[in-house]
């Protein structure tokens, strides 16, 4: 019920944004860039990133990143993160400069929802070379949410970084924050799993998705999101809830892609040719597929229990 009710609220006070075939998002969660230290699981696929973000920036895409870009609860300084992952900021920069950025808050950066927060801290930034400090993200307001109106149908895609409901990263994020920050940040360096994260708890991620799944079958909306790490791209039948993943995986970071009216997700990784040469490279691992066959107003969805 509490699920239904924060993303019904989510979707009321959404940005909304038309689009159609010509545009190009590429919608990633769940970054948690860190300090660079041994708790920072991003720093491995800073390449990676640095690398996607150039490609898109290139072929003029839109970059939504969906939640829990800067691990806030670990770190109290963002200088700190941005510094450790500066290459990155440097390419998000030439997004949002041109108007081609949205950021959304999720549990793990929800400081990010107070505008004083954002002001003293992703407004400017020190640079160490010129020793002086310069605009970063000069009046960034990030968001909950943003529905992604389809011109040609008319639907509507929810994009939020899906921690909506989940109680102890919710409503008790303060508890979840702290328990994290000072315990969990450090023991699962050792092998133990903070049994709040869905990331790490399989019985909670699919209490969550099954509840996405009862929202998007009662008001017939797409709902892409992050939060859980679980990569989601729904079979022939089933509801259209769509999840892009996360970035700290060791395989390489996944996001998802709309291009040409249609939507994919994409995987960018580190392969290897046959002479050994190391080389970044993109795949499409579901879809593509055309967003209004997605369209859930023109089909019956029965939803069950297992959310099928």
């Amino acid at each position: 019920m509490f699920t239904d009710r924060r993303l019904n609220q989510a979707y009321r006070d959404a940005q909304v944004e038309d689009f159609d075939e010509n545009s190009k998002y590429i919608i990633f969660s769940d970054t948690h860039r860190g300090d660079d230290s041994i708790s920072d699981e991003f720093a491995r696929n800073q390449v990676l990133m640095v690398a996607a973000l150039e490609y898109y920036y290139q072929n003029g895409y839109r970059y939504i990143e969906a939640g829990d870009g800067d691990e806030l609860w670990e770190h109290r300084e963002f200088k700190h993160i941005r510094t450790a992952h500066s290459d990155v900021f440097t390419v998000i920069k030439k997004f949002y400069d041109e108007g081609r950025f949205t950021m959304l808050y999720g549990n793990h950066n929800i400081y990010l929802m107070h505008q004083e927060y954002t002001a003293r801290n992703y407004y400017y930034f020190y640079n160490d070379y010129t020793e002086k400090m310069e605009k970063l993200f000069y009046g960034l307001t990030p968001i909950e949410s943003v529905v992604l109106k389809y011109k040609k149908t008319g639907q509507e895609i929810l994009v939020v970084h899906g921690h909506q409901g989940d109680l102890f990263n919710d409503q008790l994020w303060f508890i979840a924050m702290f328990s994290l920050r000072y315990f969990w940040r450090f023991a699962h360096l050792v092998g133990f799993k903070n049994p709040a994260s869905p990331s790490k708890n399989q019985s909670m991620r699919h209490k969550i998705e099954k509840q996405f799944n009862k929202w998007i079958a009662k008001n017939r909306k797409m709902l892409i999101c992050g939060h859980t790490h679980r990569m989601k791209f729904p079979k022939k039948g089933q509801l259209p809830y769509f999840n892009s993943g996360c970035c700290i995986h060791t395989k390489g970071i996944m996001g998802i892609e709309i291009l040409e009216g249609k939507i994919m997700i994409v995987q960018w990784r580190i392969e290897a040719n046959k002479e050994g040469i190391l080389s970044v490279v993109r795949s499409v691992i579901r879809g593509p597929k055309p967003i209004d066959e997605f369209d859930i107003r023109k089909k019956k969805y029965v939803y069950h229990k297992k959310g099928r």
